[in-house]
């Protein structure tokens, strides 16, 4: 029962036309940001330091365009409920998405590399490009809310993809293989992971920051062509992705590059449009000075 009225209310929502949620949005803009406060001391310190060449108000700029685009991407991911796969493609565009498809039909599976930058709930609508017998997956970690876990999950999967726990990522994986299926999964790799785990660091954004490489081990285990997504916010509401090959033969690559070559595109996206990225994950808390 409180999970169908969660639902309700949650799809109920998502009818309201998006010019109007923009308008919300930019109403709830003042009491967020300047009452509600929401993390402020942590964006403030993470946009200091990843930007030590910028003065405060250059910094306070980037902020309050970050908090605005904070409820705009609520807003837009509680749009995925009931938004037409027409309109969806309409406004997420994605650039060079024949070279991925040309990868699925030569038989290679694909990892798609994407972080918490620019609308990354609506980088599951890619599956509405691609070729229908092709196995696709999205790595998630769990929402502590069993509720709102189930809803995200749901939300996430109306574009015809499959949720992957982290842990059952290798599991899904052996199983579509098995099933003679050809796989493209994507993986939101900028998470940080656990003190104990903080194992390999690489230089991002004026930082020494641990990293995750099991989306590299996957990638070259499995011979995997692997895909860089380059988000731009083309205006309010309109998003190009472009799908940029990482490199010809990863497999190739010393251990790590592949996640070097991810994290330097990902920092390259950031300091076009900062406003874009996460800023209120602590993600810096475990970096090396």
């Amino acid at each position: 029962m409180k999970y169908f009225l969660l639902k309700t209310i949650w799809k109920s929502f998502s009818y309201i036309p998006l010019p109007f949620m923009y308008f919300l949005a930019d109403l709830f803009f003042y009491p967020f940001y300047y009452l509600v406060r929401y993390r402020r001391k942590i964006v403030r310190k993470n946009l200091t330091e990843s930007f030590p060449d910028k003065n405060i108000d250059e910094i306070i700029k980037i902020e309050k365009k970050f908090y605005r685009y904070f409820l705009d991407i609520f807003l837009e991911t509680n749009k995925i409920a009931t938004i037409s796969n027409k309109r969806m493609m309409c406004r997420m565009k994605f650039i060079n998405i024949e070279s991925v498809n040309n990868s699925i039909s030569v038989g290679k599976h694909v990892s798609l590399y994407l972080g918490h930058f620019g609308n990354w709930e609506w980088i599951s609508s890619i599956y509405l490009h691609l070729s229908n017998d092709v196995a696709g997956g999205q790595i998630y970690k769990k929402i502590n809310n069993k509720l709102f876990n189930r809803l995200m999950l749901e939300n996430r999967s109306r574009f015809g993809v499959e949720n992957i726990e982290k842990k059952e990522t290798l599991r899904w994986l052996y199983e579509k293989i098995q099933n003679k299926k050809i796989i493209t999964v994507g993986y939101i790799a900028d998470q940080s992971p656990k003190k104990s785990e903080s194992n390999y660091f690489i230089p991002f954004l004026n930082h020494y920051v641990p990293v995750f490489t099991g989306t590299e081990k996957i990638t070259k285990k499995f011979g995997t062509d692997a895909y860089y997504i380059d988000i731009k916010r083309v205006k309010r509401g309109y998003y190009e992705a472009d799908l940029i090959k990482m490199h010809e033969n990863p497999q190739s690559l010393p251990d790590f590059e592949l996640t070097g070559i991810y994290f330097k595109y990902l920092e390259e996206s950031i300091r076009k449009q900062p406003e874009l990225y996460l800023w209120s994950h602590n993600r810096f808390k475990n970096a090396r000075k």
